[in-house]
């Protein structure tokens, strides 16, 4: 067991030792009893503030319940911080504290962690302590403070290397100068504040693996609410988006979970002569206030990935050659009720040709595009019967079908019919999205088994290849 790890588990051990609680916690069984008898914050970075969490306490009693103190045991010295009925000190110290009969009372905790010189989050703990005339009780407090590394304003002027020992948190934005490429390493973290973004005008690689993920979102970790247990990276708009801006950018993005964003990729040329190259594989790119994938004149593939839940466009293309091979498109937006919009009325994959763009081929290979639309797929084109582009395998969610030659083998879909495992939000239940195929989809058993023989893995790691019939989309049945 890695040494960081045995350190962790120490931590705990310790701080679960110090914390006890003095008498068992019994709600029904006291006058005296709280919400929660262990209030605890998920990982804290350090040095920025946690979000408030709440503790309430409550008078079972048919008269007032006196409190001659309540306290934090770490007093001025602790990392945690209180708010009393409304009222805070330096000292973490309340005294002649009331409830009313059959009352009840808000307890408000902050923590701000210090900086650990630790890679792995370290456990810190303290407690409040409750006296009363004949008895003192104890809710323990507990937070993991994970040391970070900032950028504000950040730009990268050489050829740079991101691990991952520590998350990062991006303020404002992160910038990859001309002809410098920026490589993130397997399992690092990238937080990106509200409105803060990555411009890459040199080259973008991500080599995450399917162990080990590169994680860019948000860098909200609480929940949206105190009455809501909804992580806010389940909110779009937390963040910006990643902009490639240079006309000869070379960009490879393998196993990445990328959510929660104004828009995931953008490729913005307007050179119709040299085109960048953007290459996906094996990624979910989830949850996006706008767009998913957005590529005006760029070459464009991506194998064996997600794209989904986006506020317009999931996938909008415009000039280059664009290859999507076991791909899921799947947008059920407006189904999320804690996004700031309704989906707008438009489909999921929109090709745009125009006169002044590249030169644009299209394919679609054992994929699935379905949503909430009746005609999640459109291709905008003066001479549409003659688009150079080949979509075959796949089924595609579309009021009414195309019949010209580029469609083969297409299972046209409906909105009537049961694609995907879950596609909604019950925070009740804690069901969220699951674009994994249903046991009675269409998707099912359609795919080419010899481009399947290409991916035998599908984006959990399950093989396509073990029953001969390959599912389309990401996800194999």
């Amino acid at each position: 067991m890695p040494v960081k790890y045995i350190l962790l588990i120490i931590s705990i051990l310790l701080c679960f030792s110090a914390c006890q609680e003095t008498d068992t916690y019994r709600p029904k069984a006291e006058v005296l009893s709280f919400s929660v008898d262990t209030l605890t914050f998920d990982t804290v970075f350090s040095t920025v503030g946690s979000t408030t969490k709440k503790l309430l306490v409550y008078n079972h009693l048919k008269q007032n319940l006196h409190f001659s103190s309540i306290a934090l045991a770490g007093a001025a010295n602790s990392q945690f911080r209180l708010n009393v009925d409304g009222a805070r000190n330096a000292n973490n110290s309340f005294t002649q504290i009331d409830i009313a009969p059959r009352d009840s009372m808000y307890i408000f905790v902050e923590v701000t962690v210090n900086p650990q010189n630790s890679n792995a989050p370290v456990l810190v703990c303290d407690s409040i302590i409750f006296e009363t005339s004949n008895k003192t009780k104890r809710v323990v407090l507990e937070a993991f403070g994970q040391d970070v590394i900032f950028f504000d304003k950040k730009i990268i002027r050489n050829d740079t290397v991101l691990n991952a020992n520590r998350p990062y948190i991006i303020k404002d934005y992160l910038a990859v100068d001309y002809e410098k490429t920026l490589t993130i390493q397997a399992g690092a973290r990238l937080y990106f504040h509200n409105n803060a973004n990555l411009i890459v005008y040199g080259n973008l690689i991500i080599n995450g693996t399917y162990e080990q993920p590169v994680y860019l979102r948000g860098d909200r970790l609480d929940n949206v609410a105190f009455s809501t247990p909804v992580p806010y990276n389940y909110v779009a708009g937390q963040w910006g988006g990643i902009y490639l801006l240079w006309d000869r950018g070379n960009h490879l993005i393998n196993n990445a979970i990328i959510s929660s964003g104004y828009s995931g990729f953008q490729i913005q040329n307007d050179n119709r002569t040299q085109l960048p190259t953007l290459r996906i594989n094996n990624t979910r790119i989830h949850n996006f206030l706008y767009y998913g994938i957005v590529a005006q004149n760029g070459n464009v593939t991506v194998t064996n990935s997600e794209i989904s839940n986006t506020g317009s466009y999931a996938l909008y293309l415009s000039g280059g050659k664009h290859r999507f091979i076991h791909t899921t498109v799947a947008n059920y937006y407006s189904r999320n009720p804690f996004e700031p919009n309704t989906r707008q009325n438009v489909p999921s994959v929109l090709i745009m040709s125009l006169d002044k763009i590249a030169p644009m081929t299209t394919e679609f290979t054992n994929c699935v595009i379905a949503g909430t639309a009746e005609t999640e797929f459109s291709i905008v084109d003066r001479h549409i019967n003659n688009y150079n582009g080949v979509f075959a395998n796949s089924y595609i969610m579309r009021k009414n079908a195309l019949t010209t030659p580029q469609y083969l083998d297409i299972s046209w879909g409906h909105l009537r019919d049961t694609v995907f495992t879950y596609t909604n939000l019950d925070y009740k239940n804690k069901k969220y999205f699951n674009f994994a195929l249903d046991s009675l989809s269409p998707a099912r058993s359609i795919a080419d088994p010899a481009v399947a023989v290409q991916f035998p893995l599908d984006l959990n790691g399950k093989s396509r290849l073990d029953d001969g019939k390959p599912d389309a989309g990401a996800y194999e049945f």
